[in-house]
């Protein structure tokens, strides 16, 4: 099982990445990725900070760590730059801070990050069939969440998502102990927006493909 959106103390969360991936072993995940939020002004500390702990952690550890970024609350042309700069460095999970309906986000912030090819779209809120074909095109992740707030859309993104055959992912976006739910749990996420049971599996069988493509299989 995994969970590629997670925030540590690096950016907005409370927890250092060692025990965000110790306690996400103790619920039983497999793979997670440490993903903090970023921008111009701290990309490059948090991107390294990150790269420096995953690249640390334990190869026989029962978790995998990934290193990952959020680019959040970016003006629209700054997406595409930093996407590069991220990839350049080795990060290997990239995700756009959606157009979520609990925050005031910068309008064509879904379309802007989708060009720039990031690998997953967070809370895309009332996302647009346009966007939809758009993630569908450069093969990225639209994200069902357990975060309150953020999963008042879930529903609408899955329904789309299926309307258009587009990749789903399931992610808690955690910040705290208290966001890290268990598999089981997390599988409720995808139930309570509609899912039904092959739905959520060919989820996790998209998410695997995906793990292998950047060469870290969940077994």
């Amino acid at each position: 099982m995994y969970n590629l959106h997670t925030h540590s103390l690096l950016s907005d969360g409370v927890l250092l990445p060692s025990e965000i991936a110790v306690r996400y072993a103790a619920k039983g995940y497999k793979v997670i990725a440490i993903t903090d939020h970023v921008d111009y002004s701290n990309i490059e500390f948090v991107a390294g900070s990150i790269l420096k702990f995953t690249r640390s952690w334990p190869k026989n550890s029962l978790i995998k760590v990934l290193p990952g970024i959020e680019l959040t609350h970016l003006p629209l042309a700054q997406f595409k730059p930093l996407v590069r700069y991220a990839r350049k460095q080795g990060i290997k999970v990239i995700i756009g801070h959606g157009e979520t309906q609990a925050e005031p986000v910068l309008k064509g912030s879904n379309k802007a990050a989708l060009e720039a090819e990031i690998d997953i779209l967070a809370h895309p809120g009332l996302i647009s069939d346009e966007e939809v074909k758009l993630a569908k095109k450069n093969g990225v992740f639209l994200e069902l969440t357990s975060r309150n707030g953020h999963k008042v859309s879930n529903y609408h993104v899955a329904k789309l998502a299926l309307k258009w055959d587009v990749k789903l992912i399931l992610n808690h976006d955690s910040h705290a102990p208290l966001d890290i739910n268990s598999p089981a749990q997390l599988k409720q996420v995808g139930i309570k927006a509609g899912l039904n049971n092959k739905e959520i599996d060919k989820i996790y069988q998209d998410v695997a493909k995906f793990l292998q493509i950047i060469g870290c299989p969940a077994d």
